[in-house]
Parts: structure tokens; C-alpha cells; sequence
């Protein structure tokens, strides 16, 4: 019996800061990889803290962390978990990354300002998403962003647990590699 290989799913989690993207990402991971596959998760804070204290620009991390998401996705991995983009263009800089039989799915995590505050009050590794006027310059603008993101898949961590989180990427990701089958 011919054994085929599992397409490489790129799954792309896209959020403002505090909106749960991290703890999505590591459980997803987790799961993964207790279902047999071999995965990579890419974080742009851990790509960014590389060079702390003296980091270039975020620019320079962004460049890096698409560009390692990329060489991840050439390996004989079977999912890249890539964690970081708040943006449309930086999404459509990782989707660029994908090889042409990967499966892309584009996966925006949201919350509410309240939440995130909160989140970011107690979270004693935050820089400046502590600061209330940045925190919530950057969710007014999120609901337009997250527009010109077009997710395949939308989560809001105020009504969604990690563990659902999880299961829906998972399904997201099984319908995409299996799209054409």
C-alpha cells in the first residue's frame, strides 16, 4: 500500500497584540504534533528578542521572521505555524513564502480591547502594548485591517477557548490540503 505524503500546511495567525495569538499558536503546536506531524512554530516576538536589546527596526524582524518561515516551509515539515502578522501586507508577505502545493490558511485572532488590556497588564514580558493610548490606537484600527486580511478563518478569544481555537485551525487546515482532492 502507497503511503502519500501530507501536503505542508502554512497556517498564517494574524492578530493585534494581546488577542491571544501566542497561546493559539503553542497549543496548535502541541496538538500537531501529538497527532504525528512535524511542525514548526514561528513567533516574530522570539525572532524580535534574538537581537534585543538592540534590534535594528521591527522592519529587520518582520524581514527575518518571513524569510524563516519560508526555509521552514522547504523542509519535509508538515505544518509552519507562523505567529506574528497584524497586518495585510505582512500576511501577504508570509502567503508569498508558501511553496506552490502548500495549503495557506490565513487565520486572524481578535478580541476585545478590554481583554487584550487586561491580557497585556499581566503579562510582565510586554514592552509598550502595556501603554493604554498604543493598545487601543492599534485595535481602532483593527477592524479594518482585519478586512484587508480576508482570515479563511476568524476567531474571537472572548468567545473561543484555546482548545476550540485548535480544533477549528485543525479542521481549517485538513479542508484546505484536501481542496481538489
Amino acid at each position: 500500500m502507497e503511503t502519500t505524503a501530507v501536503p505542508l500546511a502554512l497556517v498564517i495567525i494574524a492578530g493585534p497584540q494581546a488577542s491571544g495569538k501566542s497561546a493559539l499558536a503553542s497549543a496548535l503546536g502541541v496538538e500537531l504534533r501529538r497527532r504525528g506531524e512535524r511542525v514548526a512554530v514561528v513567533e516574530l516576538d522570539q525572532i524580535a528578542a534574538m537581537a534585543l536589546p538592540t534590534l535594528p527596526s521591527w522592519e529587520a524582524a518582520h524581514r527575518i521572521f518571513e524569510v524563516t518561515v519560508g526555509l521552514w516551509a522547504r523542509t519535509d515539515l508538515t505544518c509552519v505555524i507562523a505567529e506574528g502578522s497584524g497586518s495585510a501586507n505582512e500576511v501577504a508577505r508570509l502567503r508569498a513564502q508558501a511553496t506552490d502545493d502548500a495549503a495557506v490558511i490565513v487565520v486572524a485572532i481578535t478580541t476585545s480591547f478590554d481583554t487584550a488590556f487586561a491580557r497585556a497588564q499581566s503579562d510582565p514580558t510586554r514592552g509598550i502594548s502595556k501603554e493604554h493610548a498604543f493598545l487601543s490606537d492599534v485595535y481602532q484600527h483593527w477592524t479594518d485591517e482585519l478586512v484587508r486580511i480576508e482570515p479563511d478563518l476568524l476567531i474571537d478569544t472572548d468567545q473561543v477557548t484555546v482548545d476550540q481555537g485548535v480544533q477549528r485551525v485543525h479542521s481549517a487546515a485538513e479542508a484546505a490540503r484536501h481542496r481538489g482532492d
